[in-house]
């Protein structure tokens, strides 16, 4: 959630900032004036509590009609507490229940606009001609069940539309792809982490995917937990109600999770194959950091996302997602996106998102410097997204006898494989 005394003192900017989200202004407005009522419900609180306390100190000093007269006011003051308590308790209810709804302030250099108005930022790696080579790529489906691969007819045989099996070789290399995703990580200072992926309300709300997330998340309402979509929550949730030292900071984890996601709104898209799925593993990367530290962290996440891609041999552009297509935590959000041969253009691998002190309030997570206590700022960066990323690796990496390559940086992780080859025709 954003601050409170930001909304006071400069609402404008909160009302630009939704407008750009193409989120309900008026939302400001509701949320001010439920500020207003809540401050002075508290006001009138403390003021009949200080008259009935010294009320309560005249009464045993009284007698007769006097003490009489006082009682009686005693019992009407005594209403009138209870009365303006359950006022600031409302009060206070409806204030945190809209500013749950308020996404998080969009940075200043955030292209405005929806889905399609991102902004190229930079483009790594050359797109092969695969005319010039000779043959016609195929698609990363044809490829995977070619490898022994990948079994989507038995995954929606079992489990339903966009589920699937990793069989022989895609399964050595997710584990591949997980093994050297977390060996850059740790290298750069990250700490591994396994992480829940069931998680309690708080948990799910805190990091922001209960609101214009919400339909995307699966939910067990027998038991009331939620299944996570990315090991941000549980990594955003690991230090909650907690105080971290200043000097602790920056603190960074290297998730490796389950993630399901329903994809709703999503019917008839990418359909074919395992780029759009229910189910999937990814590695996340989170960081906690002082506040001031915040833009500098989410250029580091950005760069070691370049780094990894990279290392993977993709071509790929990163782009500046633009403002109506943000998550209500971020305050700006990095993409990487990586060419894919079949469908002709960039599509997003990685993401890196900067949530500055959103999620952190959310959630009660904050940090003492000296003797100010104060809330940080959390940053998640997606290192591997292992089903998007093998798409990618099958079809840039495809050879024309329907062989794919292997990136040197798989290889040890693949038993030395420097192709991945063909078990049936």
């Amino acid at each position: 959630m954003i601050d409170l005394r930001l909304l006071r003192e400069d609402p404008d900017r909160v009302r630009a900032s939704q407008r750009a989200r193409g989120e309900d202004v008026a939302l400001v407005d509701a949320l001010l004036s439920a500020d207003e009522r809540r401050r002075s419900s508290g006001v009138r609180f403390d003021e009949l509590r200080s008259e009935q306390k010294a009320l309560g100190k005249l009464i045993p000093k009284a007698s007769g009609d006097e003490k009489a007269e006082l009682l009686k006011k005693a019992g009407q003051l005594a209403a009138d507490v209870k009365a303006a308590d359950a006022e600031q308790h409302d009060a206070d209810e409806e204030t945190k229940r809209l500013l749950l709804q308020l996404g998080n302030l969009i940075h200043p250099d955030v292209p405005v606009g929806g889905e399609e108005d991102f902004v190229v930022l930079e483009t790594h790696g050359t797109i092969r001609d695969f005319g010039a080579e000779g043959f016609e790529p195929k698609d990363h489906l044809e490829l995977g069940e070619a490898l022994g691969a990948i079994d989507v007819e038995r995954g929606a045989k079992v489990s339903g539309s966009r589920f699937y099996y990793l069989t022989g070789v895609g399964a050595l290399l997710e584990l591949a792809l997980v093994n050297a995703a977390i060996a850059q990580a740790t290298e750069a200072g990250f700490i591994p982490m396994l992480t829940p992926a069931l998680v309690r309300p708080r948990a799910m709300e805190g990091t922001g995917f209960l609101g214009q997330a919400a339909d995307n998340v699966y939910h067990l309402e027998k038991d009331d937990y939620y299944l996570v979509g990315t090991s941000e929550v549980p990594l955003a949730a690991y230090h909650m109600d907690e105080i971290l030292d200043a000097d602790q900071l920056p603190m960074r984890y290297a998730g490796f999770s389950p993630c399901f996601r329903r994809e709703a709104g999503t019917y008839g898209k990418d359909t074919r194959g395992i780029f759009r799925v229910h189910q999937f593993d990814k590695v996340e990367m989170f960081s906690y950091v002082a506040p001031e530290d915040a833009e500098n962290e989410h250029k580091r996440l950005l760069d070691w996302e370049k780094q990894w891609l990279t290392s993977l041999e993709l071509p790929f552009q990163v782009i500046d997602v633009a403002s109506g297509d943000l998550g209500s935590s971020a305050s700006r959000k990095y993409d990487c996106e990586a060419w894919i041969p079949t469908q002709g253009k960039y599509r997003e691998l990685t993401s890196a998102s900067n949530c500055d002190g959103f999620q952190a309030r959310r959630l009660s997570v904050r940090m003492r410097d000296g003797k100010k206590v104060q809330p940080l700022a959390t940053l998640n960066g997606t290192l591997c997204a292992v089903p998007r990323t093998i798409v990618a690796i099958l079809e840039n990496h495809q050879l024309a006898d329907g062989s794919v390559r292997v990136p040197e940086v798989l290889r040890p992780y693949l038993g030395g494989r420097e192709v991945l080859e063909p078990v049936s025709k």
